[in-house]
């Protein structure tokens, strides 16, 4: 009885930090902190800085898995379950929702449409600029960060995402080694190294397997998981990053149109949870409520595999000075991902018109210089944008 009502709470409060959390990663982590740490003390300040160092260190959505492994914490494997769908349920509800409306209605070419088109502007030129700020302070991360931007606009296909970053943590393993500095805190919580080694073999056996399967076997709910599975693998530095990766496996195999993409992108900035759950519109626009389902399970499955999988071995990889330093080589690259994205598809698609920019300006304004939350912003540009077209 003691276990079930502590499930029931771990999911109810994980719901209520999903329907409250808005802005973004920074922002969610906060949240936790105050909910998890502050105010239940579940763990210590030391052990959730442990957390968001082990999660930062992984691939996949930082925020999400902080609040998964608080979960596992509390809870064990179910608990952490539990916080997941909890936290993530409010916005994948919301999108797709979004996503239905949009379908019944035919309104991709609708005037709100192409106002969240050009929130998607001002947000990703927002991110980038900051990230860039904190992830590439110095010139041999700068000169990182334009490489990879370089070669991604010259060369703009997934598998170049995959060396780029493959590339990024060389560089900083050999190069950034000096300025690394190992986290020497003590474990949180572990797993038996069985089943870490298991559940890592699972994450790179589906990896590796998936892509095969998809090409032998042609079937939507494949070729949707090994898309959603492999993005969810291998994205660093937050939900921004996730644009470009799903952009270029989607659009140009005609999933999914670059409006409508965008149009979701827009959309996602304006909910609370974690921005990975754009992957629940995307799916239901490209095949209903299986999609969404498939989608959704997906891109969150390597974060599980990866928690469960890493956290066995997690105090002797963080001692280590050069896991550090491939760390800052791709977060510098990440931005770099990220400038390559803002310009195509979110400038060239988002950025048609006078109007257009003037109201992408005004947006990135209130995020950058006035510091509003985004989902605020994107209200405010939303009715902006619609009152000017009737006015033009």
């Amino acid at each position: 009885m003691e276990r079930l009502s502590r499930y029931i709470e771990i999911f109810l409060i994980a719901t209520r930090l999903g329907f409250t959390s808005f802005g973004g990663p920074v922002a969610h982590l906060a949240y936790f902190q105050e909910e998890y740490v502050q105010r239940r003390k579940w763990l210590s300040d030391q052990m959730y800085a442990d957390l968001i160092a082990l999660c930062q260190f992984l691939p996949g959505p930082a925020s999400s898995q902080v609040g998964i492994s608080i979960g596992m914490l509390r809870g064990g494997l179910i608990g952490g379950l539990l916080a997941w769908i909890g936290f993530t349920l409010p916005s994948v509800l919301i999108l797709t929702i979004f996503a239905w409306y949009v379908i019944q209605l035919d309104l991709a070419d609708a005037v709100w449409i192409g106002a969240l088109k050009v929130v998607a502007v001002a947000v990703v030129a927002h991110a980038v600029l900051n990230m860039g700020k904190k992830l590439a302070p110095d010139l041999p991360r700068i000169a990182l960060l334009v490489g990879s931007a370089t070669v991604l606009l010259l060369f703009p296909f997934a598998i170049t995402q995959l060396v780029v970053i493959a590339l990024a943590a060389l560089i900083g393993a050999i190069y950034f080694k000096n300025i690394a500095k190992p986290n020497e805190a003590e474990t949180v919580m572990t797993f038996s190294k069985k089943l870490g080694a298991i559940s890592l073999s699972i994450f790179v056996a589906l990896l590796a397997l998936l892509p095969i399967i998809n090409h032998f076997y042609n079937h939507i709910y494949i070729e949707l998981f090994d898309i959603f599975y492999r993005v969810g693998s291998i994205v660093f530095g937050g939900g921004h990053v996730v644009l470009p990766l799903l952009e270029r496996e989607l659009v140009p195999s005609g999933l999914i149109s670059e409006d409508m993409f965008l149009a979701g992108y827009g959309a996602a900035q304006a909910i609370p949870g974690p921005l990975f759950t754009f992957s629940s519109y995307l799916g239901t626009i490209i095949h209903g409520i299986p999609g969404m389902l498939v989608a959704t399970i997906a891109i969150f499955l390597p974060s599980f595999l990866l928690i469960i999988g890493i956290l066995p071995f997690w105090q002797q990889l963080r001692q280590m000075k050069y896991v550090g330093a491939a760390l800052l080589g791709v977060n510098a690259a990440v931005v770099g991902i990220l400038i390559a994205a803002f310009y195509h598809p979110i400038f060239t698609s988002g950025i048609m018109t006078e109007l257009d920019f003037a109201v992408a300006l005004l947006g990135f304004s209130l995020l950058q210089f006035w510091k509003r939350p985004a989902w605020l912003v994107v209200i405010i540009v939303v009715v902006v944008y619609i009152l000017l077209s009737l006015l033009m």
